[in-house]
């Protein structure tokens, strides 16, 4: 079992007030403004999304916008979510099939799934996501409107274009004929002033809109934009082929409280 590294900090370590937490999310004036409901028969045209990591005093109204679509297009079968290493453990690239403690219940791996993944680059390891919260932090909006899916948590600490290409290509090759969604768990820039940050991580959301991967490593490196999760990203945008990008939602730490440097988060949904 792997247990909560971020819970009681992050996210309400409860799952009573963790509810009301996800609740509040979603009604937040930065938020969709409404709980959606699950589609039980929802059109399932989602394949991947960019999803924020930070407390969810912060980005969790960012978070919610993609997750409500989501919960209005239906949930898939299984999710795979691939995140940065923050920590520094473990190895370049991993999964682990430990499952996942949390406030609202267990979330399990499906290990039939990571048994297809664990393969080429990407190990199987659990000191790569003891203390990571890159994965942790999206499982709360899962388990608020279904508790019983499945995912697979992949660590990126190698986040060059050639390692994310091939873990691109084994995700995709691996959820081949399943009904999967892969979220690519990212911040964008840290620590910069508002105006720096918007106009920086636009031109990285830009390159995600257009389905790029190259180009969105190419335009992180020319403009050393702060973005956590790049990698992870370029490994979504390979694993779901997709054909059509949306920003729900662009905000930054200064949209919560003023502070003259700030972290951005963008929700994207890939189609």
């Amino acid at each position: 079992m792997r247990y909560p590294a971020v819970a009681g900090q992050f996210y309400a370590g409860t799952e009573e007030s963790l509810r009301k937490q996800v609740e509040a999310c979603f009604r937040s004036p930065l938020g969709p403004g409404k709980i959606p409901e699950l589609a039980v028969s929802g059109e399932r045209k989602i394949k991947g999304m960019v999803s924020p990591h930070a407390g969810f005093m912060f980005s969790g109204p960012v978070a919610a916008h993609g997750f409500g679509a989501l919960a209005k297009d239906g949930f898939p079968d299984v999710f795979i979510i691939i995140g940065p290493n923050h920590t520094g453990m473990g190895s370049g690239v991993a999964l682990t099939t430990e499952d996942f403690d949390m406030p609202m219940g267990v979330m399990e791996v499906d290990k039939e799934l990571a048994g297809k993944i664990h393969t080429g680059i990407i190990d199987d390891t659990i000191n790569s996501h003891r203390n990571e919260h890159s994965a942790e932090v999206q499982l709360p909006f899962i388990q608020y409107f279904e508790k019983t899916k499945k995912f697979v948590p992949i660590s990126m600490k190698m986040q060059d274009y050639n390692t994310a290409v091939e873990v691109g290509h084994i995700v995709r090759e691996a959820i081949a004929g399943l009904d999967a969604v892969v979220i690519a768990s990212s911040d964008f820039s840290h620590y910069v002033p508002p105006d720096v940050a918007k106009q920086k991580d636009m031109l990285a959301v830009d390159k995600i809109l257009e389905l790029d991967s190259k180009g969105l490593y190419q335009t992180v490196a020319k403009h050393r934009i702060s973005a956590c999760g790049y990698g992870p990203i370029m490994a979504m945008l390979e694993a779901v082929g997709g054909q059509s990008a949306e920003l729900l939602k662009y905000a930054t730490s200064g949209d919560v409280r003023p502070m003259d440097e700030v972290v951005g988060y963008a929700s994207i949904i890939i189609k």
